[in-house]
Formats: C-alpha cells, sequence, structure tokens
C-alpha cells in the first residue's frame, strides 16, 4: 500500500479519483481540498453529487478514459470500480501509485486527534448522525463523513477542526481495517454482502481485527443487545464500554421508554448506574433507541455533559432516506426508508405499523442479487409484516445478472405481495388501491425513493 507523505505540502499533490460521485468518494474529495490537495475525477454519470464538487473547484469528468489519467501523484478508487476501468489499468501501466478510498482514508485519520468510527451491519448512519450533532451542540467543529444527508450540515459532510473527525467504518471487502480509530462503536454484527465474506464466521472475525486496531488510549462502545457484537470484544483488551435496552450489566442503558401524545419516543438515560438525563427522540423504534445509547456513550466519554448530550440528541430528526416522510397525496402518507437488509426492514416496518391505523405498503426493490439469494426467505417473512407488498426488479449496483435469481421468485413466497416490474405501473397500482390513512414506505438501496417523490407530486 502507498504511504502518503501528508508531512509534506498538501498542495504539491494531485489526486485523482475515480467513481468520484459516490456519497462517500464525494466527500472524501471535499476534505482533501480543503486539506490543499489539487482533487480531480471521474464518474459514468452527471449527477446533484457531482454537480457540487465541480462548484467546488473539483476537475469531474463525466465517463471513464484512459484520458482522464493526467500525471496524477496518486489514484484512488472504490472497492466498486472493477480492475479492468481504463482509467486504473492506465494508471497501473504508467506505474502511478493507487489505493482504495479506505485505504487514503484511514491514512488521513492520522491527522486527527480524535477519530471516532462508527461500524455494524445496521443503524452506522443514524448513530454518525446522532454522534455529529452532540459534538456540533459541544461547540467541538468536528469533521464529519456519513453516508447519508443530514440537514443540519446540508449534506453528507463537514470539514471542521483536526480535533474531531466522526466516520461510518463500513465492513463491506473488510475496508475498515484500513482504519484508525480512537474510539470505535460496534452497533451489531450481522450476516451480510455474502458476495465477499463467506459466513457469519468470517464476519465476526473481521470485526475483531477491527476492533483490535482502536487506540489503547480510546475504548470500543458496544451493543449488549446484539450477542454477535458481545462476540467480537470479548477477547480484546481496550477498555469495552456497553450499551442496550435488553442487555444486562450495561454502562449504558434506557428505561421508562414510552411515546408521549405528540409521537415522540421519550425514555431515561443511566449512565454507569445513576440517572443522567430524560430523552425526548423524534425517531421512533427501539433500533433507534439504541443508536441514541450509542451516540451517548460515545460523547460521555470524551468528556461532554448530559444535558449538552441531551439537546444534541433531541435536535436529530433523522437523515436523508432513513425513514424519511416525503409528503402525502390523497391523505395517504409517502415514507422512504434506505432499508435493504432483513433487519433493518423488519425494523422499519413494525415501527410503521404503530404509527398509522391504516394499511401500511411496502413497496421493496431488493438490492444485489447476491443479497436476495442469500435472504431470500428472510425477506419473505420480514415483508410479510406490511399488510400489502410490492416487489420490484432487483437493483444490480456492482453485480451482473447471472439468470439464478429474479423479483418474481421473492413476490412468490410472500404474502400479500405483488411483482410489478416498472416505477410507472407501480405508482398507477398505488394510487388505485391504496386508501386514505395508509401508510406507504418505498423500501430499499437503489432508486426506488423515486416512486414515493413521483407519488407525492
Amino acid at each position: 500500500m502507498k504511504a502518503i507523505d501528508f508531512s509534506c505540502p498538501m498542495e504539491s499533490l494531485h489526486i485523482h479519483m475515480v467513481g468520484i460521485g459516490g456519497i462517500s468518494m464525494s466527500a472524501l474529495a471535499h476534505m482533501l481540498k480543503f486539506f490543499g490537495a489539487r482533487v480531480s475525477g471521474s464518474d459514468r454519470c452527471e449527477t446533484e453529487t457531482t454537480k457540487r464538487l465541480s462548484a467546488a473547484g473539483i476537475e469531474v469528468k463525466i465517463g471513464h478514459s484512459p484520458d482522464n489519467i493526467n500525471e496524477p501523484s496518486l489514484v484512488c478508487y472504490t472497492a466498486a470500480i472493477p480492475k479492468d476501468n481504463p482509467e486504473l489499468v492506465k494508471a497501473k501501466s504508467l506505474g502511478i501509485p493507487m489505493l482504495e478510498r479506505a485505504e487514503l482514508l484511514g491514512q488521513l485519520m492520522k491527522l486527527y486527534k480524535f477519530p471516532i468510527a462508527v461500524a455494524g451491519t445496521h443503524g452506522k448512519t443514524t448513530t454518525t448522525s446522532m454522534l455529529s450533532l452532540v459534538l456540533l451542540e459541544a461547540s467541538l467543529d468536528p469533521t464529519i463523513l456519513v453516508g447519508g444527508e443530514l440537514q443540519q450540515i446540508g449534506g453528507n459532510f463537514k470539514i471542521g477542526s483536526k480535533d474531531y473527525l466522526v466516520l461510518e467504518a463500513c465492513e463491506y471487502v473488510e475496508s475498515f481495517l484500513h482504519f484508525n480509530p480512537f474510539i470505535s462503536i460496534i452497533t451489531n454484527v450481522e450476516e451480510d454482502h455474502l458476495d465477499y465474506f463467506a459466513d457469519i464466521s468470517h464476519i465476526i472475525s473481521a470485526f475483531e481485527s477491527f476492533a483490535r486496531l482502536n487506540s489503547p488510549l480510546g475504548c470500543i462502545i458496544v451493543c449488549s443487545d446484539d450477542k454477535n457484537a458481545q462476540t467480537v470484544v470479548q477477547n480484546v483488551k481496550n477498555k469495552i464500554v456497553k450499551y442496550g435496552i435488553f442487555g444486562g450489566n450495561n454502562d449504558f442503558y434506557a428505561e421508562n421508554i414510552r411515546l408521549d401524545p405528540c409521537g415522540k419516543t421519550c425514555l431515561s438515560v443511566y449512565a454507569y448506574g445513576k440517572h443522567a438525563v430524560d430523552l425526548e427522540l423524534s425517531v421512533h423504534g427501539n433500533h433507534n433507541i439504541q443508536n441514541a445509547l450509542a451516540a451517548f456513550a460515545a460523547a460521555w466519554e470524551i468528556g461532554i455533559s448530559p444535558e449538552v448530550i441531551k439537546r444534541g440528541l433531541e435536535k436529530f430528526g433523522g437523515t436523508k432516506r432513513r425513514f424519511e416522510e416525503l409528503g402525502s397525496f390523497d391523505g395517504i402518507t409517502v415514507v422512504d426508508d434506505y432499508a435493504h437488509h432483513p433487519t433493518e426492514i423488519r425494523s422499519t416496518l413494525e415501527t410503521a405499523k404503530t404509527l398509522t391505523k391504516g394499511n401500511v405498503w411496502c413497496i421493496f426493490q431488493p438490492h444485489t442479487y447476491s443479497r436476495t439469494k442469500a435472504f431470500l426467505n428472510e425477506f419473505a417473512n420480514v415483508l410479510s409484516i406490511a399488510d400489502r407488498a410490492i416487489i420490484a426488479d432487483i437493483f444490480a449496483a456492482r453485480e451482473v445478472y447471472d439468470g439464478t435469481i429474479h423479483s418474481c421468485d421473492l413476490a412468490e413466497i410472500t404474502n400479500n405481495a405483488l411483482y410489478i416490474n416498472d416505477f410507472s405501473a407501480i405508482e398507477r397500482y398505488i394510487r388505485a388501491n391504496a386508501k386514505p390513512g395508509d401508510l406507504v414506505i418505498t423500501m430499499g438501496a437503489g432508486d426506488i425513493y423515486k416512486v414515493g417523490e413521483k407519488l407525492v407530486k
């Protein structure tokens, strides 16, 4: 792996980023430009993200071509970029150093005094966002890299001081093993990304390796409600801080959980056996209580007062595509959610059922063929929580169709489910069949949100 000498003037570096329009890559591009590097990049198509990059003075080429490689000091790429990408091929032929995104980000983390990495199969974006708002409330001027759009920072990143860095640590292809956190949060550990990981043992092993990267001066904050997360840290020597709703012997836990008449989630937070503060959260579900406890624990461990933590957490109203209310039509509420794993879908649908007296409609777009195949029966089980389900075509993302799995296979084994392969047809079906008081959720990590946007327009 090429090590970047950040002791040299950053102005001397020209970093070209292949796949610069991705949410994580774009944030990294802005960070590098802030530090003074010359940044260029390319992506398949123009998006609002690439437009923002261009407006910030970053040269963005639309389309991948060897001509885009103009003598950079370094080429950075994402794990989703194929090895035969013409720009990677050109860079390799010229002997230009290349780093995967996580490798470069891991090196940048060393520039910060207190990097905080949020890992886990689910909840990374929400927990990162919650903790970010707490640090902002504490006037600590954090640098923030989040995998969703957070209203309070106007997007998915914020460049702050070199003291605190808060970011998500993704386990896919073991990217997080390039990180160097002072504090780590592990929300949960489940089977996912089985196009890379062999099984749950492989995943647990990767998370354990991640935990061992944590600074001995910091701590690892782990959810005791999750058995696999506890297994990850059982042989790690760092300070372990436990949080949870259901598990015993927690350092941070919640009691007196209830919904108030305004629909807010109310709870009392306890820290090391003593009542710390009462919270009113604008987000729902046990999973969001757990996310809030994780953020609370991290903020407590770096010395933020419980009153400030409370103010920060109560300002969190959700991130884009996480149970985001898009609007309504004909008395029908439309929500969009990024859930694409059975556990996430279950949490979202169970929460939705508590928020409406009408029917819950789930318009689900499976994400990747490998995940659909691996969790076919689990998807069918959790989608049955909805009163009605519509299954759209699988969003391929980085994968190529091999003919072994189709959305029809999922629809056939899911109760009250219907396969519709066209977004316009889905919209027409919902308009014709949903009733006032119903809740419609567009769900998935692809582009199914477009259906929800059309419905409310």
